[in-house]
């Protein structure tokens, strides 16, 4: 699943693969640049913030552009040496191929994907708060925007991303597991607001760098999470049946006796 630091690795792939490289052909499969060619652009870099990558890019003309995209939760982008299968998703899936002479890049499924000039990036990514891997990362600046929202439910604020850019559903369930808040509690309730704030940095940047995400520490199939994707398996803690509800838009897993602060919402069915 896309989080930050999937889509902080997708970046780091990119930038190996293309920054510093003349595009040699380009093939959009999106209505809106359809009849965008981008033969002889040269890549500069490739960046996240956030769930969004953004692949800078210079024009013959000098001038510098962004091809942004977001992966939500299908997306994805895959390189590939010349004359590799492409292996990474049905080909009915792709919206965007982007040929060098050292490395083809793919990129699946991916929303709002838009070519906008660099100068004005922030138009699309200037709502997002503090990024989680960002270099600027400000702790502080993303409790005060978590604070802001006393009433709503600390599951739903952790999504946000304009309250924090980089946590999606999984680092959600487990933050909240290892911290023993319940997904259901008021912001305004959280008990330690910095501390859960840091620790979700720490999962983050503990993840950064390599695919399979842990929160427990295991990279072992089946070892790697505490409650998210653990429906009725037993509390890794206290043996309890993790429970798996809505939250808003999204489930959410919890433990009913590790994270007991709620009213516990009927059984599903």
């Amino acid at each position: 699943m896309p989080e930050g630091d999937t889509v902080w690795n997708t970046a780091r792939v990119l930038h190996r693969a293309l920054a510093g490289a003349r595009i040699t052909g380009s093939d959009f499969r999106v209505p809106q640049l359809a009849t965008t060619d981008l033969t002889g652009w040269t890549v500069r870099e490739s960046a996240s913030r956030g769930k969004h990558l953004l692949l800078r890019l210079s024009a013959p003309s000098e001038e510098h552009w962004t091809l942004h995209s977001h992966l939500r939760m299908d997306g994805a982008w895959r390189a590939y040496a010349p004359g590799e299968r492409w292996s990474g998703r049905p080909a009915h899936l792709i919206r965007v191929v982007l040929r060098s002479p050292g490395a083809v890049a793919v990129g699946y499924h991916l929303h709002e994907l838009t070519l906008v000039p660099t100068a004005t990036e922030e138009h699309l990514v200037g709502h997002l708060g503090p990024d989680l891997l960002g270099s600027d990362w400000d702790p502080a600046e993303a409790v005060r925007r978590l604070a802001d929202h006393p009433e709503q439910t600390i599951g739903e604020a952790l999504l946000d991303q304009r309250n924090l850019a980089g946590v999606g559903n999984l680092y959600k369930c487990e933050v909240l597991f290892l911290r023993g808040v319940s997904p259901w509690t008021p912001v305004g309730r959280v008990p330690d607001l910095p501390g859960l704030v840091a620790l979700a940095q720490r999962l983050l940047a503990a993840n950064r760098g390599r695919w399979t995400q842990s929160s427990t520490g295991s990279l072992h199939r089946g070892q790697t999470s505490y409650v998210y994707g653990r429906r009725a398996q037993p509390c890794r803690r206290c043996g309890t049946a993790i429970r798996k509800e809505e939250l808003g838009e999204r489930v959410t897993y919890w433990c009913p006796v590790c994270q007991p602060d709620h009213p516990v919402p009927p059984p599903s069915g």
